[in-house]
């Protein structure tokens, strides 16, 4: 899943345009199967138009989308993308996040700019992941420190590494500390190693970060 995320900038005594966010979820024959501001998922056929995004074209597994004047190529599983939209800051350094069914904070961004689906987990260390989720990002994981992890089925091996950059929404964390599990995994946990970079409040049923600087 590709997100195509439209700036919002807040500067002193003025507001930009709302922020929007477009996920390509798949493809219907020639239709895009399209997210957008987290509704539920509509088929938009080459011409049509959906919440002022327009399907310019399709081809494979990639759409070609345009919205306030502007095209953009999305594809299929590729990496969340952030452009134009104001002249505010690049990042806000804050990161709120809202609780999902059972409790848990769960988010889209992106490892080294490939697609993440994280769960919070302030138990876990490091960020963790699975090797297929490693795979598909290009990391290697094998040239990383061996170690023994801990699971509830016993002992398994794991890779320690050091990930490029970790990203949710528009803020960025570089050289985070990770280790890959053997086993395949549902989602990444988001541990410490990038929690520690913020500072940590919980507002009901949100979790709001802020970054360390």
């Amino acid at each position: 899943m590709r997100y195509l995320v439209l700036a919002c900038a807040l500067l002193a005594g003025w507001t930009a345009a709302c922020a929007q966010a477009v996920a390509l979820q798949g493809m219907l024959g020639s239709k895009a199967l399209l997210i957008v501001d987290g509704g539920p998922p509509r088929s938009v056929a080459p011409g049509e138009t959906w919440k002022g995004v327009k399907v310019v074209s399709t081809r494979g597994d990639e759409a070609v989308l345009e919205t306030e004047g502007r095209r953009f190529t999305l594809r299929v599983g590729e990496a969340p993308a952030s452009v134009g939209g104001g002249a505010g800051p690049s990042s806000s350094g804050r990161i709120v996040l809202s609780a999902q069914s059972g409790g848990h904070f769960m988010t889209d961004g992106s490892i080294n700019g490939r697609a993440a689906y994280f769960m919070v987990d302030t138990g876990a260390s490091v960020v963790s992941l699975g090797v297929p989720d490693a795979e598909r990002m290009g990391l290697d994981y094998k040239s990383g420190q061996p170690v023994q992890m801990s699971t509830a089925n016993g002992v398994a091996m794991g890779w320690r590494i050091k990930l490029s950059s970790v990203r949710v929404g528009d803020v960025e964390v570089r050289e985070v500390d990770a280790v890959v599990g053997q086993r395949a995994m549902p989602f990444v946990l988001l541990g410490n190693s990038f929690l520690n970079r913020f500072q940590m409040r919980r507002d009901n049923d949100q979790l709001v970060l802020e970054r360390r600087y």
